[in-house]
């Protein structure tokens, strides 16, 4: 493994981003020494303590108060609270003998060049040869920060700038200066992509590096067009947002949650560093800044372009700086763009309709199209490049080249002539050479444009394309709800492709028919998909639909072929194993409890969580959440069978759900022995190759074996705590009659406390629970509400 290199790192600066930093490398097993300045004065509280200036507790404050903050902080900066023990506070002036045994040491001080570079001279003095140094500034030049350092300190330095918050955000941008050895460039890129996790590009050293930059003057070149057309602040983010493929936050949500100040800087960076037009965009609208010295500085002060008023949202008039309702934009292209399949032909119906909507996105993106081309070479060597930037660090669902041919490269720059637009020369040689999209497609490889001539886009070669591989081998067989592909090396995946990956008969069978095939022809299966969402439960609208028309008999043979199909998973003759990431709610989870081994990726959300909707797990989770609990337990140590009944029915009762993959595993959802992937991309890959290993160790069929219950007593015992919360008003009579039967189904029934019952006699009881909860109208009432209003209902 790589990080073996980097065994330990240094964080110095433990603002929000250095703290985050930090946390993302104890979430990746790095013990981090966190650094701060020393305080100047004593808070009331050490005062009245006795402390002094020059105790430890108060030298080393700001960062402990950092980490601790970290706890409370969302989204979560840990993906285990436990991780926290691997940070350690500390300060710029006791602890930097410590950097001696620190392999990376990563600045994240205040944005000035002088501090840098004062903080640099004392790290070079400290450091050990060969540990690589670098700075996560987000605009200052990384060439300026190393000037007078050592040859050793300059070899070894570059800048890092991760994308806050640096758990969930995927960029990193690299950059090197002209003395970064070429080896520590490509360990670094390595390293941040199998290790980190992260989307790694290579910048060059030039104001606000490349997503930063395009961002940034897309969002103000987007302020100037609302301010141009008369548009409201709702209606550009009723535009900006997921109808042309952008985050949720849109526009103005975004910068309330960037923070008004932070972005004013970024632009500052930029605006003081270049000249004419481009100087003209990136000065800040008088509006703006009156919204900072105003404090309006987004979420952090309670409002920005957005406030909150009781339960309605208002926004900012930019013109009087007044309140009012919300406004969203509606035309006739919108509704169009919305019937179109793809964000790219949404987006190309969009721009090119003469209407409000058309006339603003049109305006908008041909600016921003124009910018990116111009500059290619200043910021980034390729196309590439520019596009994962903007893709992984503002989430784009196309990056600026990507869009452009989605529009038709031809038919936008003619219009970008026409209306005087100056178009960068190398983009209109690259049509007169007959060369009319900057990507293409070829022997199932993609390609893009560069100086003439096309060159093939590299991959990580960690990074399965199922896409890519259904088009070179097609697929073994496939019905609506999944598909069956030949992934290479012996080994099958099972893809689930149904809406939102819900099971239904046709994934079951397609469980089925995955297992029989593998058994005969392969080495093991991978169960996986590159979808939103590994899988968010079974078919709600469908199990609804059959209980509303009382075929309860239909949901009986639904509910027992399930639990066919996932035993068919657990004793199958080769290992099948699961690759969950996202939501894996309720049948997702079902779906990987029995696998031999689950890959999950590091931001998997797993639960049961039917009791959301009226009902119990139904495809054999209660069952499989108990059978891990025990396995997970110690060997050769005595536990309580009780305690472990009473975990698992608080888990399924209060439909509980990980923030993480690791969290999962504290929930026993995984076990010691399954994996993390830390970078999402390389899940399927990961998954394939514990696959491998498991064949290579000569897999054996599991044995079956009884399972030990805690019968009546046990019962009597789970359901103490549920009728408390009863009697507290916690929960309703209904909840009441769910947590009963989870309850029974848990307890293993009518049977005395230490009995060991077959997994079947189990799934008789959870199917026969599940049925029984599914005709009540209580439970139907919340299937649909779940349907139509995306929430629970609690009744």
């Amino acid at each position: 493994m790589l990080n073996q290199l980097i065994k330990k790192a240094a964080v110095l600066g433990s603002g929000v981003m250095g703290s985050g930093i930090a946390a993302h490398l104890a979430n990746i097993g790095i013990p981090t020494l966190l650094l701060d300045i020393v305080p100047r004065e004593l808070t009331k509280e050490e005062a009245a303590k006795g402390l002094t200036l020059e105790d430890k507790q108060v030298r080393n404050r700001i960062a402990a108060t950092n980490i601790q903050k970290l706890l409370k902080q969302k989204p979560a900066p840990l993906s285990a609270k436990k991780n926290i023990a691997l940070i350690e506070a500390g300060n710029l002036e006791d602890d930097l003998e410590k950097l001696k045994d620190v392999d990376w040491v990563i600045e994240v001080v205040v944005e000035n060049l002088n501090v840098k570079k004062q903080v640099f001279e004392k790290v070079d003095q400290y450091r050990k040869p060969g540990s690589i140094i670098s700075s996560n500034t987000s605009g200052i030049s990384v060439e300026a920060m190393v000037e007078g350092r050592s040859e050793d300190f300059q070899k070894h330095f570059l800048g890092t700038h991760f994308f806050n918050p640096p758990r969930y955000l995927k960029l990193l941008e690299i950059i090197p200066t002209q003395y970064t050895d070429a080896e520590v460039l490509s360990f670094m890129k390595t390293f941040g992509e199998d290790v980190l996790g992260k989307g790694v590009v290579v910048a060059k050293d030039t104001p606000n590096f490349i997503a930063n930059r395009i961002g940034t003057y897309g969002l103000l070149v987007t302020v100037r067009e609302m301010l141009k057309g008369g548009y409201s602040v709702g209606e550009v983010d009723s535009l900006t947002g997921p109808l042309i493929g952008r985050a949720k936050s849109a526009t103005f949500r975004t910068l309330d949650v960037v923070g008004l100040d932070t972005f004013y800087h970024v632009a500052g960076n930029v605006y003081e560093k270049v000249e004419g037009h481009e100087k003209e965009v990136f000065e800040v609208p008088a509006f703006l800044k009156q919204m900072i010295e105003n404090g309006w500085l987004g979420s952090k002060s309670g409002q920005g372009f957005f406030k909150k008023q009781g339960k309605e949202i208002l926004e900012l008039d930019p013109h009087t700086l007044e309140y009012g309702p919300r406004k969203k934009l509606s035309t006739p292209s919108m509704e169009l763009a919305k019937q179109e399949k793809g964000t790219g032909n949404k987006l190309k119906a969009l721009v090119y309709a003469n209407d409000r909507a058309g006339q603003f996105l049109w305006n908008t993106n041909s600016q921003n199209l124009v910018y990116s081309a111009k500059l290619l070479g200043e910021i980034a060597d390729n196309i590439v490049s520019i596009d994962r930037a903007m893709k992984w660090g503002f989430g784009w669902e196309h990056g600026p080249f990507e869009a452009w041919d989605a529009i038709g490269v031809e038919k936008s720059v003619a219009k970008m002539k026409e209306q005087g637009m100056e178009v960068p020369s190398w983009v209109t040689e690259m049509l007169e050479k007959g060369f009319t999209s900057f990507y293409k497609e070829e022997n199932n490889e993609l390609y893009y444009y560069d100086k003439g001539e096309y060159k093939l886009v590299e991959f990580n070669p960690k990074t399965i394309d199922l896409k890519k591989i259904k088009k070179q081998k097609g697929v073994i067989k496939k019905n609506s709800g999944a598909s069956l592909i030949d992934i290479g090396d012996g080994v099958a995946l099972l893809e689930f492709h149904s809406p939102n990956n819900a099971l239904g008969m046709d994934t079951i069978q397609m469980i089925n028919f995955a297992v029989d095939e593998v058994e005969k022809n392969y080495k093991g299966l991978v169960i996986g998909n590159q979808g939103k969402n590994f899988c968010v439960g079974a078919n709600l609208a469908m199990m609804l639909m059959e209980a509303q028309d009382d075929n309860y008999w239909e949901l009986d043979m639904v509910v027992r072929q399930l639990h066919k199909a996932l035993l068919k998973v657990k004793y199958s003759a080769k290992p099948v194993v699961a690759a969950p990431f996202g939501m894996t709610l309720g049948g997702g989870a079902e779906v990987c409890l029995p696998s031999a081994h689950i890959q999950a990726s590091a931001e998997t959300y797993m639960g049961l969580v039917e009791v959301g909707v009226g009902l119990l797990p139904g495809g054999g989770g209660n069952k499989e959440l108990y059978i891990k609990h025990l396995e997970n337990m110690p060997n050769g140590v005595q536990f309580d069978l009780q305690q472990v009944a009473n975990k698992v029915f608080e888990s399924i009762a209060t439909a509980k759900v990980s923030t993480s993959a690791e969290e999962a595993r504290e929930n026993n959802f995984l076990s010691k022995a399954d994996g993390i992937s830390v970078n999402g991309d390389h899940l399927l890959y990961d998954a394939k190759q514990a696959v491998l290993a498991l064949h290579e160790k000569g897999y054996k069929t599991r044995v079956k074996k009884k399972v030990p219950v805690v019968g009546e007593t046990g019962y009597a015992t789970l359901l103490l705590g549920a009728e408390g919360m009863k009697l507290s008003g916690y929960i309703s009579e209904h909840d009441l009659k769910i947590a009963k039967k989870i309850a029974y189904v848990i307890a293993g029934g009518k049977v005395p406390y230490g009995t060991e019952v077959d997994e079947e006699y189990l799934l008789d009881l959870e199917r026969e629970a599940f049925l029984s909860l599914i005709k009540e109208p209580k439970t139907q009432q919340r299937m649909q509400h779940m349907l139509v209003k995306g929430k629970p209902l609690r009744n």
